[in-house]
């Protein structure tokens, strides 16, 4: 069997992702498809966490740009992660894989409480861990929940799943002669405003030397290769390439 270049990581993708052209809910097709990618590498023997989005069914701060109270609306935008972490429970069980979700807000009928010392042993035990809730407070979103879930386990990379290969300059989807990037160092990242992730991930992980890797999640076979150390997607690390 192959052997992995890491022993723990930390998957990140959006609500939106789930949602493929439906662009509210879930496309079945894509949800399967994940669960495919994520079968495929626990094969390896690698331990999963995973944080997911909620903007298929509720964007916090684009309902408070549009008036809703910040803090109430960022709620409820949690309350949506923890809705998409049981669905990519429920299909990751089905293909008989061991998954815990575990949640930051208290809902303990369906959640377990965010644990760190429960989530390590988890993971150490074969189990695929969902993170959700977010961090359990306002004003941060996922990217920063999943780089403070990452950091916590001590996970060898955060992987963030997109829709396209990597990160360029600019969007490939509206600019023909967008630059991509094979490798970035976090403050280049930071300085040219790539949107990796938010400012304060790239922050959190830069601080702890964790590895962020971008990859396109749309075609099969992508995060098992990046895994098992080809060249895929953006890899944005301490070193100046």
């Amino acid at each position: 069997m192959p052997k992995s270049a890491y022993k723990r990581v930390l998957l990140k993708f959006s609500g939106e992702a789930l949602a493929g052209d439906k662009h509210f809910g879930y496309d079945p097709e894509v949800l399967d498809l994940l669960c495919n990618e994520i079968c495929s590498v626990k094969q390896l023997g690698i331990e999963i966490g995973i944080v997911i989005g909620g903007g298929n069914i509720f964007r916090g701060l684009a309902a408070s740009q549009n008036g809703m109270n910040r803090v109430r609306a960022d709620y409820m935008g949690m309350l949506a992660t923890v809705i998409n972490a049981l669905a990519v429970q429920d299909v990751l069980e089905s293909k008989g894989l061991k998954v815990r979700v575990m949640s930051a807000i208290q809902m303990i009928e369906v959640a377990e409480p965010m644990i760190i010392r429960l989530a390590d042993e988890y993971l150490s035990d074969g189990n695929v861990v969902i993170f959700s809730g977010g961090t359990g407070r306002p004003f941060f979103s996922t990217d920063s929940g999943a780089a403070l879930r990452a950091v916590e386990i001590h996970a060898d990379a955060i992987i963030k799943a997109t829709k396209v290969e990597g990160v360029y300059d600019k969007d490939p989807e509206k600019f023909s002669d967008a630059k991509f990037y094979a490798h970035l160092d976090y403050q280049t990242a930071i300085e040219k405003q790539l949107k990796v992730m938010d400012l304060t991930a790239i922050t959190l992980c830069q601080d702890n030397n964790l590895p962020i890797i971008v990859y396109n999640m749309k075609k099969a076979g992508n995060l098992k290769r990046l895994l098992l150390g080809e060249p895929v997607g953006t890899i944005i690390n301490r070193s100046r390439s």
